[in-house]
């Protein structure tokens, strides 16, 4: 299926995902044209609830819009709009703080909702988000499509289409954002269609598209614009333009000075470029406010490089106390990646596959596998982690490697050439493993023009 966009940029439609772990661009309360929200019983348990003061650690701009919507929620004639907004700010609040209480406040906005109206499309929407976003896949996708069957706006289809490619149905992901863009082509909808693009190995119209939700973006919708111009940073240090990379992280930093995905692009970038002690401050911060362990992983590796090998172990000594139950998949992968427990690795990356059965699950999984010594299985996986044609390097590593174990030495040799090819999106752990591997197989300048394994 092709993607029909108002912008000459015609290309497969696939699906979103983010390898570095941090969340897709915020659904936002929609404002597309629906029937007016019925008066909720501020007095049912729910509402009462979300009128209490969530009392944040970190107080930061979203917390003054969440203490304003509550006090219009206790003064309003009709205060079911202001519940329904209540509940997204809930959201965006759990996204920028990584705290997944704030995403329970926002599932008791829908309850609330539904005081009033038992089969509420705002709070399907709201509740299914919320859902979704806690990796909870399966109870989601029935919201989901419910709700494009009663309702069917373009954030409907959206949430479908995130749903649906989490649980590795691409063909249904393909077909539900298809019908978000053609309902509202906005900031959502490129963002999406430029992640589509990328999974299927389109980087070049991956740019474009990103390119093109980055400017519908706004300071009023801050929080998915830097995401945004985040992911479009990591596109563009893909395709080695280190400048423009650098460019749009700080264009992300300015959209919001606390965006984590932000700090992590500009981290990353650093990191590439050589500018290590920069890319630790970055990458420090990024990891402050987002505790996941991807964060950590390439925190923990830049301080090594830097010879801070004591703050490193600090680091890693955090993700492993956290790392399983924050985040199982990266987990998964850091553990292979170090050679350090790998039956656990094992058990979190098929414990994963159960909840979400994307390429990046499979990915992990063949990794485990690999450092269980389990390599034919490792080969089987790792051939679906690839199946949608994917330019990664991560993959292209992970599958250099098994290739290796497997005895597959022109497999093995092909697959180190893609890695190398984009060996600055690899986390230092990673490409000097990479680097290992490829001189074995004695790649060199001269054997593969225009890249080298140094």
């Amino acid at each position: 299926m092709l993607c029909r966009f108002p912008f000459s940029v015609g290309a497969l439609c696939a699906l979103l995902a983010s390898p570095a772990g941090f969340p897709l661009p915020a659904t936002a309360a929609p404002n597309e044209v629906a029937p007016q929200i019925a008066a909720p019983d501020l007095s049912c348990e729910a509402c009462k609830i979300i009128l209490l003061d969530p009392a944040s650690a970190e107080r930061d701009p979203v917390d003054a819009q969440i203490a304003q919507t509550q006090n219009r929620i206790k003064t309003d004639r009709n205060p079911g709009p202001q519940v329904e907004r209540l509940g997204w700010l809930f959201v965006e609040k759990a996204r920028v703080s990584n705290d997944p209480g704030f995403y329970k406040l926002a599932e008791e906005c829908a309850r609330c909702l539904e005081s009033a109206n038992s089969n509420s499309p705002d709070a399907i929407l709201l509740r299914g988000h919320v859902l979704h976003s806690l990796h909870h896949f399966k109870e989601a996708e029935p919201l989901a499509l419910e709700l494009v069957k009663k309702r069917g706006l373009a954030f409907d289809f959206g949430l479908l289409g995130d749903i649906e490619y989490d649980q590795g149905k691409i063909p249904e992901a393909v077909a539900a954002y298809q019908r978000m863009v053609d309902l509202r082509p906005d900031l959502q909808a490129y963002s999406r269609v430029a992640q589509v693009r990328w999974i299927t190995g389109d980087l070049t119209g991956a740019i474009e598209a990103m390119t093109t939700a980055a400017e519908a973006g706004s300071p009023l919708n801050a929080e998915p614009t830097a995401w945004t111009l985040s992911r479009l940073a990591l596109l563009k240090l893909q395709s080695g333009d280190f400048s423009g990379a650098r460019q749009s992280a700080l264009a992300a930093l300015q959209m919001q000075t606390n965006s984590a995905p932000a700090l992590f692009a500009l981290g990353r970038v650093q990191l590439a470029t050589g500018d290590t002690n920069a890319a630790v401050d970055s990458l420090k911060q990024a990891a402050s406010l987002n505790h996941l362990p991807e964060a950590q992983w390439i925190l923990a590796d830049a301080l090594r490089a830097t010879g801070d090998n004591d703050q490193a172990a600090v680091v890693e000594k955090e993700l492993q106390n956290r790392g399983a139950a924050e985040d199982p998949r990266s987990y998964s992968l850091y553990l292979s990646t170090r050679g350090i427990e790998p039956e656990l690795a094992l058990r979190l990356a098929k414990k994963e596959l159960d909840t979400r059965a994307d390429i990046f699950t499979h990915d992990a999984l063949a990794w485990a596998l690999n450092a269980n010594h389990q390599v034919a299985q490792a080969q089987d996986e790792m051939k679906k982690a690839l199946a949608e044609g994917t330019e990664d390097a991560r993959l292209f590593f992970h599958a250099a490697i098994i290739s290796a174990a497997a005895g597959n030495k022109d497999e093995s040799a092909r697959c180190s050439r893609l890695a190398l090819k984009y060996k600055q999106m690899l986390f230092p752990s990673e490409l000097e493993q990479l680097r290992r591997i490829a001189r074995s197989d004695q790649l060199s300048q001269q054997n593969v023009p225009g890249i080298s394994p140094n």
